[in-house]
C-alpha cells in the first residue's frame, strides 16, 4: 500500500548544486485535478500566509492534466484524484519522485431536481430518471468510481443508456447544477464547498461500491528543475494541521 505523505517527508533535494532551489517565477504553477477546485483556494491561501510562496492552480480532469504534462505543460506540482496518473507520469521520467497520497476522495450522488434518493444509487434505474451525469472513466477518476458504484448494484447498463458524460467532475457539476440532468455523481468536496453547500440533496455513495479514492500529489520534473524547494514545500504543507483541517472540512478522508 502506498504510504501517506508525513510532515517530515522530503520529496526532492532541498540543497543541491545541480537543483535550483530559488523560484524562477512569482507563483508555482499547481496542476490540479477538478475535485479539488474548491478546496484549493483556501489551501492556496494557508500555504501563502506560512510560507510567502504563492501558488496558481490549473483545473482539468487528472487524465486531460496528464496529457498536457507529457506534452510539455510547465506544471511544478500535480494534485491528481488518483495515483494511477502521477505514477504514470513518473514511470514516464516526468515526475521527480513517485507520488503520495495526500487524501481519499468520497463519491456522492447528487440531484437539484427533487429526485428522491431514498432508495440509494438504484433509484437511478427508475424509468422516471431520463437523464444521468457522471466523468468521463478513461479521463476522471471519479468517473471511473461511479461505474464500479454502478455496476456494483447492478444496473450500469440501464444507466448507461441514459448517461451524460462530463470531461470532468466540474462539467458533471454544471449538468447536475443547471437541472440538465436528473441526478449526477460528483466529489463529496464539491456538495460541502461553500459555494455548492445547502444545494439540493445528496448522498454519499457507500465505501464498499467503489475502489478507494487514493489522491495522490507529485512533484513534476519541470518543478523539481525551476522551484525544487518551494515544490517540496507546497507538498510537505499538505500533511500539515492547517492543510489537513481544510481537507477534511471538505469531506476527504486523511492518510
Amino acid at each position: 500500500m502506498r504510504a501517506p505523505i508525513t510532515t517530515g517527508m522530503i520529496l526532492v533535494a532541498l540543497f543541491s548544486a545541480d537543483i535550483p532551489t530559488a523560484r524562477a517565477r512569482e507563483a508555482l504553477n499547481i496542476a490540479v485535478a477538478a475535485n479539488v477546485r474548491y478546496a484549493f483556494d483556501e489551501l492556496e491561501a494557508a500555504f501563502r500566509r506560512e510560507t510567502g510562496i504563492e501558488a496558481t492552480g490549473v483545473f482539468a480532469s487528472s487524465g486531460k492534466l496528464t496529457a498536457q504534462i507529457m506534452n510539455g505543460a510547465p506544471f511544478d506540482v500535480f494534485l491528481s484524484a488518483d495515483l494511477e496518473y502521477p505514477d504514470r507520469l513518473h514511470r514516464a521520467g516526468y515526475a521527480a519522485d513517485p507520488p503520495a497520497i495526500y487524501a481519499y476522495g468520497a463519491l456522492v450522488l447528487w440531484t437539484l431536481t427533487g429526485l428522491d434518493l431514498t432508495p440509494g444509487v438504484q433509484a437511478l434505474a427508475a424509468p422516471g430518471v431520463a437523464r444521468v451525469a457522471y466523468a468521463n472513466p478513461r479521463l476522471a477518476p471519479y468517473g471511473r468510481a461511479a461505474e464500479e458504484a454502478l455496476a456494483y448494484y447492478g444496473i450500469l447498463d440501464a444507466v448507461r443508456a441514459k448517461a451524460v458524460s462530463g470531461e470532468s467532475i466540474s462539467q458533471v457539476n454544471q449538468y447536475i447544477h443547471s437541472r440538465n440532468v436528473d441526478a449526477g455523481f460528483t466529489a463529496k468536496a464539491v456538495v460541502r464547498s461553500p459555494a455548492m453547500r445547502g444545494a439540493g440533496r445528496w448522498i454519499e455513495v457507500p465505501r464498499d461500491a467503489y475502489r478507494p479514492i487514493a489522491q495522490g500529489a507529485v512533484v513534476l520534473k519541470h518543478g523539481a528543475d525551476t522551484a525544487a524547494g518551494d515544490c517540496a514545500r507546497f507538498v510537505e504543507f499538505l500533511a500539515s494541521a492547517p492543510a489537513r483541517a481544510i481537507l477534511a472540512d471538505y469531506g476527504y478522508t486523511l492518510p
